[in-house]
């Protein structure tokens, strides 16, 4: 199975209580992509750029055998910039500057070699953008989006008509809840997949995420760190591990939901623990597969017996 992801490619300004970094590499594509190319080696990147992203950030990409044919530079503009603040609570930052630069003009075609391509990932983008992209692969067997706060609250119609195109979404419990206006995690699953998408993960920071599909709800651990530097692109980084991984296999059924949704959490895990998508660059298959061993030991549910007149 292809994989398409569609997304920014950014230069990133981080400030943590850890520490801060400039124009860094950055973007959900990026992230998506990279983590994504570890389990799977037919990536294909969509996306926009300007004349002032390094090379060496376009040759990270290709080390990962990430096809960038569909990576539109342009000589004459920026590269779309974030810079954000975080807090003690990583879960908490502050939008210090965006500027959208390449993105204010950005209509995605998708090159005629990527038509082919079999799970499409739509990273966080105006969801009209992400329909633009689906209308040019309507082919493609598994959908998989990703949206966030400012869509849900902008641009409410455009995205509810994108979810009824999309096989699995996944968002944070915030947006969840905003989405389906519902404050408990398990009735909003159901009213968003009632929308369209027959699964639903809902990311929970430092406590896991939770997978939604038929008849199925099942709850994976976030893994425990104990240095974590900077958050920017975990939830990029998990999606980019669960479609991976999905493609790896040639399956959507139950259990490898279940295992894609562990693979997104052990990569997501890693990146957190540098600035930008540095560990992304440099992981190689020991060092996953000891994290996803540690994963499956910290979720082992030990045997035990029924107390005595209890009903099994």
């Amino acid at each position: 199975m292809s994989i398409l992801v569609v997304g920014t490619v950014a230069l990133d300004g981080i400030e943590t209580p850890f520490g801060s970094a400039d124009n860094i590499f950055g973007g959900s594509a990026t992230y998506a992509s990279l983590s994504a190319s570890y389990f799977h080696d037919d990536v294909r990147l969509v996306s926009v750029i300007g004349n002032d992203l390094p090379q060496d950030y376009l040759q990270a990409l290709e080390k990962r055998n990430i096809n960038l044919e569909g990576l539109e530079q342009r000589a004459d503009e920026k590269t779309f910039s974030w810079r954000g603040r975080y807090h003690y609570d990583l879960n908490e930052r502050d939008t210090l500057a965006t500027d959208l630069n390449v993105l204010k003009t950005f209509d995605p075609i998708v090159p005629a070699r990527y038509l082919d391509s079999r799970i499409v990932c739509l990273g966080n983008l105006d969801p009209g953008i992400q329909q633009k992209v689906l209308d040019q692969v309507p082919d493609a067997e598994f959908v998989v989006a990703d949206t966030m706060n400012y869509w849900i609250q902008q641009t409410p119609d455009s995205l509810r008509s994108l979810l009824g195109n999309v096989d699995c979404l996944i968002i944070n419990d915030s947006e969840a809840r905003e989405l389906a206006d519902e404050p408990n995690l398990i009735r909003a699953a159901s009213s968003i997949r009632n929308l369209g998408p027959s699964t639903l993960v809902i990311k929970k920071g430092e406590h896991g995420a939770m997978l939604f599909t038929d008849g199925v709800m099942f709850s994976a651990p976030a893994f425990p760190l104990e240095d974590i530097e900077d958050p920017t692109g975990a939830g990029d980084t998990f999606l980019g591990g669960f479609i991976g991984y999905l493609a790896g296999q040639q399956l959507t059924d139950e259990a490898t939901l279940k295992r894609a949704v562990i693979y997104g959490s052990a990569m997501a895990s890693f990146v957190v623990e540098a600035f930008g998508p540095e560990r992304l660059l440099n992981l190689n298959d020991r060092t996953i597969h000891r994290r996803l061993r540690a994963f499956r030991e910290l979720s082992t549910i030990p045997a035990f017996e029924l107390p005595l007149g209890s009903v099994a």
